[in-house]
């Protein structure tokens, strides 16, 4: 998990392949997936396995199941029969049916602080026991911090993407207001309240109409370099 966080990895991917690590880590494993919070909702952000992203969406669509108890609690949920499972009388018939009667759910902490959950299935009956639990807690520690780390990289990759493309707005905005001022003698208020209502009449960014604006001035004058220019005999 150390090697993953190298800055070339997209956030989704880096979630997909701490899933599937956990797969081959924890004894009798058919699938898994991560359950992040959004908002203090949870949600399946990656799953290894289209049955994982069922159970799941059992779980949010009634409200109950080991991933919500986990994250709730903060503290590992075990079940090895889930179609008879009392702590989720909705929730453990209808996986059952699934054909998905294991479960392992595994709190992302981050000291105090609860990330989501690491949620680990089986299609076979009574399939994590002990060493299954120690491992996949073992797991989960390290996991969580790999998250926290791969969610920050990737906010700070998306800030500098909009910083890059804020500050490439506003040069373009600059010069568009530039060439309005040089044609109409203008102040510079004028010729932003003449750019913004551009943008409106036309009902496009005004960073495309400032950029369509200075395009046409770059033509115009190239079209005037073209005329002045002497032919060569």
């Amino acid at each position: 998990m150390s090697r993953l966080l190298t800055g070339h990895v997209p956030l989704r991917d880096t979630l997909t392949r701490i899933a599937e690590f956990a797969v081959h880590a924890i004894p009798g494993a058919d699938g898994a997936g991560l359950t992040m919070l959004e908002a203090d909702r949870p949600q399946t952000v990656v799953a290894t396995a289209d049955f994982v992203q069922r159970v799941d969406d059992v779980q949010y669509g009634i409200g109950e199941g080991p991933c919500l108890m986990a994250v709730a609690t903060g503290r590992t949920q075990v079940a090895g029969s889930l179609g008879g499972e009392e702590r989720w009388p909705r929730f453990g018939p209808r996986v059952g049916r699934l054909g998905v009667h294991s479960a392992l759910s595994l709190p992302l902490l981050l000291g105090d602080q609860v990330l989501g959950a690491m949620n680990v299935y089986a299609h076979e009956k009574n399939v994590f026991g002990p060493e299954a639990v120690r491992v996949g807690e073992a797991y989960s520690r390290p996991a969580a911090v790999s998250v926290h780390n791969a969610q920050i990289l990737a906010t700070s990759q998306r800030l500098a993407e909009q910083l890059q493309e804020a500050l490439s707005t506003r040069a373009v905005i600059d010069q568009a207001m530039g060439v309005i001022r040089s044609r109409t003698g203008c102040s510079a208020a004028e010729a932003r309240d003449r750019l913004m209502e551009s943008s409106r009449q036309q009902g496009r960014k005004v960073s495309l109409v400032a950029q369509n604006l200075i395009d046409e001035a770059v033509r115009s004058a190239r079209a005037r370099s073209a005329r002045s220019t002497p032919e060569t005999p």
